[in-house]
């Protein structure tokens, strides 16, 4: 057949790489203000949108949908376009897909810090932004599944069928996870409760890392390694068997992140079995990308570009081998809830998909600007202090884990608590945060190096062009497989079956998994004496959740001898049945709150939240002072809070719902007179008020501030059932 002339779309390649630079650059700036807030806990003292509470999140999504995401963009559209022989089917889709993506991270960037947030994990942006998400996704997907079909190359590449695998399964997940009860613009609650909304935020989270921080990035490895070595990728047999086992066991390890938590047994134990299994497949695909080196290690000394290749891969393999030993129940109750997951995480983020997103920019950029780069040198110091700034980060936040869990669960001989008091542990790893600081700061500078080498690359040339290539139109051939064709290579000319088959094997582990736990009540027991928040605790409920509270602390006691006598008797899964969203939390940088409730007077909640190192010398926890001058929202919201409760199960009754202000201003009252019993605290009140009268300012009363609604709810948590002592 006569070959037809078309042209590649470069220019959105790099338009995703831009974007991923300057997104990664603030992210991980944001990230390291956060590590130094470790250390100066009041850094922005008095400044709300700069609270660690609501910076973790804005750190998290910018690395991972900013960052991560449009560098994982800019791979699949360049590698689609050559591994299909075809530009991408729509310039005008592929613009709606970047200009919309990069709103959506501007919307996250602006609602984060304003504490807009649902406070579910990598999922915390608000229900309008969920739907853009959706939207712009499905945009992604056509375009993808466009160029598929009118590709010019029959076979589809190892790298497409990840892809594939990546669309399908990422929309699957944020749709699920995101179903929410709109209560006004900017705030909703999701549909599900308690432990169930934990199993499917864990199906989620586990499975945002797996398909969108690696399954797309094990198809950019199949093809940029093998590109940057000029080598065949090492089996192609094993890509197979890598490819279907990964897609169909990652789906159901889930549960592994809620270990001896009220999750089920069940549920655990099936979380545990195939994350344990899923070390194979990983593995098998770590094997891959290295052995694709063979007979050109030599090439590794000089090239830059794969001695970043080596170092993600690597990263891979120690990330993957990590995690299914984290889900082995002996290893998670010592690691859980530590600094020891912080150092997971990033061995996956740092080295994994820093490392790789840095040598696909240093693979492109010749190709894209079709000049050399500005500086090997440069990219190699890169290299080289990028490297010890992912050692300097982790290895500190391992030993802070194991410092960690060793000092929680130490006895005397008395049987009481060698560190009774939480901070003893905290004070005792502030030298491996300080390290960690500075290991974050050496990537950083980094990252930076990368920006002038890209600058003066892209200064030096005369811009972008589209490539032009030419290829034959695809004869259309029958459905029937042909001769001694393997099915999988039948399966490789059939892009809609295995889209089929690839839906089926991520459907069935979370099918198994989820319907059960949200069908058959027997897995979460009733406890009659649990009831639904009053109003006020529902009003401090949501501002513990903007301030991001969870980030730190956590409510669910795990039932160990250690916690149980630290925190009081372990978490019952009939406690949590009105918890809209869960709150269980994944860090314990400040102690569980599970029971706090009662635990201390109103005062302590007060001064505590006012200068935590009042309460607790050498907290870590920064002051939350502008709680005590907001009023808290004249609680105007609070009959549809309720009502959208009711809607969702809760047994609030209309009653309730026309009372609900009554209700709230007679609790805060009567904490504003618990307040009171305390003289220091009147005089410094009165003092406060006759300075506002002289100044001309309103003052407002203690009964309708934040703080109020935030302490009536730490007081109730806990309290439905009896606490052992």
């Amino acid at each position: 057949m006569v070959p037809e002339k078309f042209y590649y779309d470069n220019k959105i390649v790099r338009n995703f790489i831009y974007a991923s630079i300057v997104f990664g650059l603030v992210g991980m700036l944001v990230g390291l203000l956060l590590a130094f807030m470790f250390l100066f806990p009041n850094l922005t003292n008095g400044i709300s949108f700069l609270s660690f509470g609501r910076l973790r999140p804005l750190h998290t999504n910018a690395v991972i949908f900013a960052f991560v995401g449009n560098a994982m963009f800019a791979g699949v559209y360049y590698s689609m376009q050559r591994l299909l022989q075809t530009r991408m089917y729509s310039d005008l889709l592929g613009k709606i897909h970047f200009w919309g993506w990069q709103l959506i991270i501007v919307a996250a960037a602006i609602t984060l810090p304003l504490g807009i947030t649902t406070s579910k994990e990598y999922a915390e942006l608000e229900w309008p932004i969920d739907i853009a998400i959706t939207l712009v996704w499905v945009v992604f997907a056509i375009n993808m599944i466009g160029t598929i079909l009118v590709r010019r190359q029959r076979h589809l590449y190892v790298a497409i069928w990840f892809y594939i695998a990546t669309v399908i399964t990422v929309a699957v997940l944020h749709i699920f996870n995101s179903l929410e009860l709109p209560v006004s613009l900017f705030k909703s609650y999701s549909v599900y409760a308690g432990v169930q909304d934990a199993l499917v935020q864990w199906w989620y989270g586990h499975n945002a890392v797996a398909f969108f921080l690696t399954t797309p990035f094990l198809g950019i490895m199949y093809y940029f390694v093998p590109k940057a070595a000029d080598r065949p990728v090492y089996s192609y047999r094993l890509s197979i068997i890598h490819f279907w086992s990964l897609i169909f066991i990652y789906i159901w390890a889930g549960p592994h992140h809620l270990l001896y938590s009220s999750l089920p047994d069940w549920a655990q134990n099936l979380g545990v079995v195939f994350s344990v299994m899923l070390i194979a497949p990983s593995w098998g695909g770590m094997i891959n990308g290295l052995l694709t080196l063979r007979g050109v290690w030599d090439k590794v000394r000089t090239d830059v570009v794969l001695k970043f290749f080596v170092v993600a891969i690597t990263g891979y393999g120690m990330a993957t081998f990590e995690g299914p030993m984290l889900s082995l129940k002996n290893i998670n109750a010592i690691a859980h809830f530590s600094d020891w997951i912080i150092a997971h995480v990033h061995v996956g983020a740092l080295a994994w998909n820093g490392f790789l997103i840095f040598g696909m920019i240093y693979y492109l950029l010749p190709k894209l600007f079709k000049r050399e780069l500005h500086s090997i040198k440069l990219a190699n110091i890169h290299f080289w202090i990028g490297t010890l700034g992912i050692v300097l980060y982790s290895i500190p936040m391992y030993v802070a884990g194991f410092t960690q869990a060793s000092m929680w669960k130490e006895f005397k001989a008395d049987g009481t608590l060698q560190y009774g008091n939480f901070l003893e542990t905290v004070t005792q790893i502030i030298p491996m945060y300080w390290m960690r600081a500075i290991g974050g700061t050496l990537y950083l500078v980094g990252v930076v190096l990368l920006i002038y080498n890209v600058v003066a690359t892209v200064r030096a040339s005369q811009g972008v062009t589209d490539d032009a290539a030419e290829a034959p139109a695809l004869e259309k051939l029958s459905n029937k497989r042909y001769g001694n064709e393997k099915w999988h290579s039948w399966l490789e000319r059939r892009p809609i079956q295995l889209t089929l088959l690839a839906t089926v094997a991520i459907l069935i582990g979370g099918v198994i998994q989820i319907i059960p736990t949200l069908l058959i009540e027997s897995n979460i027991p009733t406890i009659t004496s649990v009831k639904p928040y009053s109003p006020l605790e529902l009003e401090g409920r949501d501002i513990y959740i903007r301030e991001g509270c969870v980030s730190c602390h956590s409510q669910m006691i795990r039932p160990f001898r250690s916690e149980v006598v630290r925190y009081g008797t372990y978490s019952k899964s009939g406690e949590y049945v009105y918890d809209h969203p869960f709150l269980w939390g994944s860090k314990r940088t400040g102690p569980d709150l599970m029971r706090i409730g009662g635990k201390y007077n109103d005062n302590w909640h007060f001064n505590h939240l006012y200068n935590p190192q009042s309460t607790s010398p050498g907290s870590i926890m920064p002051a939350y002072q502008w709680l005590f001058a907001n009023k808290a929202a004249d609680y105007s919201q609070i009959e549809q809070k309720m009502f959208a409760m009711q809607t969702l199960g809760v047994p609030y009754s209309q009653n309730d719902i026309a009372h609900a202000k009554n209700q709230m201003s007679a609790q805060a009252q009567q904490i504003e007179k618990n307040l009171f019993n305390d003289p220091d605290f009147v005089k410094a009140y009165e003092a406060s008020k006759k300075k506002a009268a002289a100044n001309n300012e309103k003052f407002v009363e203690m009964h309708e501030r934040e703080i109020v609604a935030l302490i009536a709810y730490l007081q109730r948590l806990g309290t439905d059932i009896k606490i052992k002592k």
